[in-house]
């Protein structure tokens, strides 16, 4: 069992920054790909990055392309993802989700796990 919690949200103006963490409980998380979704009011939950076991392989949305980076610190069971040049349409609750595979998804229905969220609000 994993147990993730999701920390760094909160309120920023629009072109500014944030970093997202999130913090996974057990041994195996250094075999397990990582993702972060995100979900707006009335919207779908979207793939913003996802990550593999290793760090050596990533995916983002296209809309985050450039001004969003996922990284992972496998020492410190934690996933983190660094977030610039902020737009409105950031606005969502983020999740930080884990796979038992050493390959990252696009698809939130191939993760295992998931964090509670954090909300990022992005004013313009």
């Amino acid at each position: 069992q994993v147990q993730l919690v999701e920390s760094g949200g909160g309120l920023v103006q629009a072109g500014g920054s944030l970093r997202l963490s999130c913090a996974a409980s057990g041994r195996t998380f250094s075999s397990y790909a990582m993702g972060w979704f995100r979900q707006a009011p009335g919207k779908e939950r979207e793939l913003v990055a996802a990550i593999n076991w290793s760090g050596s392989n990533t995916d983002y949305a296209d809309s985050v392309k450039g001004r969003f980076t996922i990284s992972r610190g496998n020492a410190r069971n934690t996933v983190y993802l660094q977030m610039n040049s902020l737009k409105p349409e950031d606005t969502a609750v983020y999740y930080c989700a884990a796979r038992r595979t050493y390959s990252s998804g696009t698809k939130a229905d191939e993760y295992d796990y998931w964090g509670q969220g954090t909300q990022v609000t992005v004013s313009s």
